[in-house]
């Protein structure tokens, strides 16, 4: 039996070697509702002999029960599973497959295409590496269609292939796809999106999806299958290191770490960093981990600090390398899409969770909405359900923050509603601003030549030196006057001296409470 095992065991190990070393590749599909994207997926996964028998055998029965293709299968229940869905022909929820074929391997994000689900698109958007944009030939661009691509450029992602897809509709022809191929060029083009990639084909009969078509030999470009297989995504830049603090890690009363999940960049032992928003800087004694403590870590590692010096770090600091820090400020511009039936308004409070940190926000009085039409940011009062704004956030508190450019896992944000605790909006930092706002509990701290912390602030002996030296110069005018008008030295000098007298503490205490007012001081 032995003799008989080797050989399988060795072809099985084999294969497992062979598929963890192949690529991933995550794509989300997206566009309109009923463009076929649940189909084409469906597709891919029959043509690509991803399915058991089992499997086609309930597809099948499932096709004779929910499906829309008459005796033919309806590969599209292959990726809707929840009951409504396939009682209203629609994707509600995002699906997430994995399939591969001997040169990758791919995890497809199925969204919802309708507009009354665009957050789960937007969600499923968020982790994938290129955007397959379903187009109807027949539709065209449709408002959605446009929305999902608007979201895509929010989230920065810029490797797209546009499936325009039931081409037998249109009698296969050349010129309609060419039509919607350029009109989709110039709408995404607009919003920084050059890497685009036209396929025509057709789910439901297969035609460009694995198998090149008989019915369009026009097209000289790849089938999907063949560009999935052979595109690469972009590189994102080496960025600097940035670990979000998620808890301190005390075991023991002689050990004191901070773990968090690496979102960018690389540590290693003896590396100096710092700790924001407090500034302070250090060195990192350990990289330790479960099975022990490592060299160096990179992003997407979770891992715990030590470091050399003591220091007071808690959940929501963030350790980052000192070159190319992030900014550390209470006031960012952000892209928002907002989510609840309840509008985006100026003056609302809500929470914001950026990596591991929440802080309450105030919105500030301007935002815009984006226009499918014009592309343009138009001002509003208000940003509504399904919408694209811009805004200005006021945060109660610093914070460390990066542009979503420079960094997604700590340029990008979640909004809650502080009162029912639900997810309102999703948002991407665009911009931030010197920080505007500390309470007189916390003055503006100055670095001083050997770079200690120093706090300024308004003593009582200074506002009452400054009182005293304002009355004399306003007295000694008093007394001018006084003797101008009465001609009589005693009674201006004795208008004079009780002018002093009383204003100076009046102004004393007008001083007083003044220092305790925010506004205007920078």
């Amino acid at each position: 039996m032995n003799a008989h095992a080797q050989p399988a065991d060795y072809e099985f190990g084999s294969l497992l070697r062979r598929q963890e070393t192949k690529s991933l590749l995550r794509f989300i599909a997206c566009g309109s509702v009923d463009h076929g994207k649940s189909t084409l997926i469906g597709r891919l996964l029959y043509e690509s002999k991803q399915l058991f028998a089992d499997q086609l055998d309930a597809l099948a029965a499932d096709s004779r029960r929910f499906g829309t293709q008459g005796d033919e299968l309806d590969f599209a229940l292959l990726v809707d599973g929840l009951a409504a869905e396939r009682e209203q022909k629609i994707t509600i929820d995002v699906a997430y497959r994995f399939f591969a074929t001997p040169r990758r391997k791919f995890i497809v994000i199925d969204a919802p295409g309708h507009d009354q689900y665009t957050a789960n698109m937007a969600t499923g958007a968020s982790v994938a590496d290129l955007a397959l944009v379903l187009v109807g030939a027949d539709d065209g661009l449709t408002r959605q269609t446009k929305r999902h691509v608007v979201i895509l450029a929010m989230l920065g992602i810029r490797n797209v292939v546009l499936a325009v897809n039931k081409m037998d509709r249109v009698g296969w022809s050349q010129a309609a796809f060419g039509a919607t191929e350029t009109r989709f060029r110039e709408f995404a083009t607009n919003l920084g999106i050059d890497d685009v990639v036209a396929i025509p084909l057709a789910a439901k009969s297969g035609d460009n999806v694995v198998g090149r078509s008989q019915h369009m030999p026009w097209y000289g470009g790849p089938t999907l299958l063949d560009h999935l297989e052979q595109m690469q995504p972009a590189r994102t830049a080496q960025q600097p290191f940035r670990m979000p603090i998620q808890w301190v890690n005390r075991p023991n009363a002689e050990f004191r770490g901070y773990s968090g999940l690496i979102a960018g960049g690389e540590a290693y032992a003896g590396m100096a960093v710092k700790i924001l928003p407090s500034g302070r800087v250090t060195h990192i004694s350990r990289i330790a981990t479960f099975d022990g403590d490592l060299a160096r870590a990179a992003a997407g590692r979770s891992i715990t600090l030590t470091f050399a010096d003591q220091l007071d770090a808690s959940r929501g600091d963030m350790v980052v390398a000192i070159e190319g820090a992030p900014a550390t400020t209470d006031r960012i511009g952000a892209r928002v899409f907002w989510m609840n039936s309840e509008p985006l308004r100026p003056g609302r409070n809500y929470l914001l969770k950026l990596a591991t940190t929440t802080v309450t926000v105030t919105i500030e009085a301007e935002v815009g909405v984006f226009d499918l039409d014009t592309q343009r940011s138009i001002e509003a009062t208000a940003v509504a359900q399904n919408e694209i704004g811009s805004a200005t956030l006021r945060l109660d508190r610093p914070i460390a923050v990066d542009r979503y450019a420079d960094c997604k896992d700590t340029g990008s944000f979640i909004l809650i509603d502080p009162e029912s605790y639900d997810t309102v909006g999703m948002g991407c930092v665009e911009e931030t601003f010197a920080a505007s706002y500390r309470s007189v509990a916390e003055p503006k701290p100055t670095m001083t030549a050997g770079k200690k912390l120093t706090r300024w602030t308004e003593t009582h002996g200074r506002s009452l030196a400054k009182a005293v030296s304002w009355r004399a110069t306003g007295s000694l005018d008093t007394f001018i006057v006084a003797f101008v008008i009465t001609r009589n030295p005693k009674i201006a000098g004795s208008v004079a001296l009780t002018e002093i007298l009383t204003k100076i503490f009046i102004y004393y205490c007008h001083e007083r409470v003044w220092s305790w007012v925010p506004w205007g001081k920078r």
